[in-house]
């Protein structure tokens, strides 16, 4: 072979063999592994105080949804309720569900949500405080003998004072808190 061949045969594959690297080259620096993105940052707290408020309502109204299918001979059915409250909220009703299973209480009716309001937000903390009229009047709590064990003066709407925290829920709020108040704000 003449060395004109040999050194244009060499030129070629020296050639060939560039335009293989800087192919692969170009391929591995466009399909290189790169970072996932950085994720998106998720809300901590609501766009307004209307926002936080309306969460708020929502949450009060699933609770007492809840409330209303509890079953105190069915523990299974304390669940739903128990979901929607933490805190003190969820350790009041932990006892009174247990307490009301152990003594063979049975609830009847239903409470219906009379009016919410909110009062506050604490945007960095995510807590809501809200008021609310609770209507118990058709509702009745009996004991294992079917006698009802409610006052007969009770009122038929309840004043609470309500807190609500960030949680992970639908409404992204639980019920921290339900204190009964003199109830002056809530007429039947």
């Amino acid at each position: 072979m003449p060395l004109a061949s040999v050194s244009t045969m060499a030129h070629r594959m020296r050639r060939t063999i560039l335009a293989g690297a800087a192919t692969a080259l170009a391929l591995a620096l466009t399909t290189a592994c790169t970072p996932d993105p950085a994720p998106s940052p998720t809300p901590t707290g609501f766009a307004s105080e209307e926002d936080a408020f309306a969460a708020a309502e929502a949450t009060y109204r699933a609770y007492v949804d809840a409330l209303n299918d509890v079953d105190f001979a069915q523990p299974m059915s304390f669940e739903p309720a128990l979901a929607w409250t933490t805190g003190d909220a969820n350790a009041a009703d932990r006892k009174d569900f247990s307490a009301s299973h152990a003594e063979g209480v049975t609830f009847e009716g239903s409470f219906k949500v009379a009016s919410f309001t909110g009062v506050s937000y604490d945007e960095q903390n995510t807590t809501i405080r809200a008021s609310t009229c609770l209507d118990v009047s058709g509702t009745d709590v009996l004991d294992s003998t079917g006698k009802s064990t409610v006052a007969p003066d009770r009122p038929p709407v309840i004043a609470l004072n309500l807190a609500f925290t960030g949680s992970e829920t639908p409404t992204a709020l639980a019920l921290s808190s339900a204190t009964a108040t003199d109830g002056g704000a809530c007429s039947p």
